[in-house]
């Protein structure tokens, strides 16, 4: 199966790296290595090398790109607003470079030309899975604030039809890797929005935070059209071109 996928060596070695400097960076392994932070840093520096390599010139610049916002944003809402916190109470350098590593592997699995071939199949099917899964959350470990994002993340796909299914995939994404760094201790979500908010419940990690990631992913587009707005142009006109013949 995997010799007829096109990019398995750029999503699945992030998939691996995700799981991996997580545990590393856990609260468990920081009694035995001290400088374990670090370590997953480098280990995903060295992934974000690997798909940076790989990458075509677009994406590549949009990684370059994300790292710079995912930097400023992880400041903003985490240290300025507490939203959530790290374990060091910082930002580790391996969060703005897991941030890009995360779009890429959204992106080259999407592109998987069996995805696209079921891409309404699977759409349909990750959308039935967002709902029960927001759901179950909020039944379960009355998660208001998840609930309330995911219904965010409903209206903005019914706005962005033409990307449902990257954005879909996103969702899944981010819950893979909000459920390992909660799990090993690498970030935690307060029990009520920003601590303060006490009606506004949130579960640790809230099941619909990807919508924050969107906004990552739109301001990712709108850098790479700014700094590159001829080649935008063009491939805009082109796709008018299609489309009209």
């Amino acid at each position: 199966m995997i010799s007829k996928l096109q990019y398995p060596s750029v999503y699945l070695p992030i998939f691996i790296v995700l799981w991996l400097g997580l545990f590393i960076d856990s609260r468990s392994m920081a009694q035995v290595l001290e400088y374990n932070q670090w370590m997953t840093s480098f280990i995903v520096l060295l992934c974000f090398a690997w798909v940076y390599r790989k990458a075509t010139s677009k994406i590549k610049k949009l990684m370059v790109y994300g790292v710079g916002l995912a930097l400023l944003g992880e400041m903003f809402f985490s240290l300025v607003l507490g939203m959530y916190e790290y374990r060091l109470a910082n930002v580790p350098i391996y969060v703005p470079l897991g941030h890009s590593l995360v779009y890429a592997a959204v992106f080259y699995l999407c592109k998987e030309r069996v995805v696209q071939r079921n891409k309404i199949l699977i759409s349909r099917v990750l959308f039935g899975a967002m709902i029960l899964y927001a759901t179950l959350w909020l039944v379960l470990d009355d998660d208001l604030f998840g609930f309330v994002c995911t219904l965010f993340v409903m209206y903005f796909l019914k706005k962005k039809r033409g990307n449902t299914l990257f954005f879909l995939v996103m969702y899944f994404m981010v819950v893979y890797l909000e459920l390992l760094g909660t799990h090993y201790n690498c970030w935690m979500w307060p029990e009520t929005w920003f601590s303060r908010i006490s009606f506004i419940t949130s579960s640790n990690p809230p099941s619909g935070i990807s919508v924050f990631y969107f906004g990552f992913d739109i301001g990712c587009l709108w850098v790479y059209k700014q700094m590159n707005l001829k080649k935008w142009n063009r491939m805009k006109a082109i796709r008018e071109l299609k489309r009209l013949s």
